[in-house]
């Protein structure tokens, strides 16, 4: 075998290695941060159960996912306590207390904020993803399409074939801008909304597999 040829060879060899690891790391890493999660939280709700309700006193074996249960039907139930006006009350005030720590109060906001984007109807009500050119010429930034027509006194007073599209920013995308922009200055991308926010609250790291244009 030539040096060339095992030059090559340990070249394959090594992008193989390469590759592997990029196919099993995220996916062993995913496995072990669930498992040790649900671990956690299996922990932590056991000690709400007293002890003479606890699943091992009538079942002999361990149930796994039973913390995991539970704490969804103690989600459920705080959801349904803060729908009250009661609940709603001391949301209020738990923000309210919230505010007035400095690091912590920006820490909440930004969570809270993520979790309404993808959990809330907020992100359903955008059709789809676009690239328009902000905040000048030359410029591409992407964006959310509110609107494919805007109507009303807008579209009668510049008497153009505007969109609505909402122009989101980095890394908070409940935060932004609404601007109106002519349809034939808008790039349709073929990118979910769901992956359009990814790519957003990532700053660009988390790129959706398809970004080809639409004809």
């Amino acid at each position: 075998m030539t040096d060339n040829m095992q030059t090559k060879f340990w070249r394959k060899l090594k992008n193989y290695l390469l590759t592997g690891v990029i196919v099993v790391a995220p996916v062993a890493i995913t496995a072990y941060m669930s498992y040790h999660l649900v671990v956690w939280i299996n922990e932590v709700t056991s000690r709400l159960i007293p002890q003479q309700w606890r699943i091992g006193n009538f079942v002999p074996y361990a149930v796994p996912g039973l913390g995991l249960i539970l704490l969804i039907v103690i989600l459920i139930f705080i959801g349904m306590f803060t729908t009250g006006w009661a609940g709603k009350f001391f949301v209020r005030l738990w923000e309210k207390i919230i505010r007035k720590m400095p690091v912590v109060s920006s820490f909440y906001s930004l969570m809270k904020q993520i979790f309404e984007t993808f959990l809330s109807q907020k992100s359903r009500s955008f059709s789809e993803v676009v690239l328009v050119q902000y905040p000048r010429p030359g410029m591409w930034t992407i964006a959310f399409v509110s609107k494919d027509q805007t109507q009303g006194e807008i579209a009668d007073k510049t008497k153009q074939n505007l969109m609505s599209i909402y122009v989101p920013t980095t890394p908070n995308p409940t935060s932004g801008f609404l601007i109106f922009v002519p349809q034939n200055d808008v790039i349709k991308l073929d990118m979910s909304v769901e992956d359009g926010i990814k790519y957003v609250l990532s700053c660009g790291i988390v790129t959706p597999e398809t970004l080809e244009i639409r004809d």
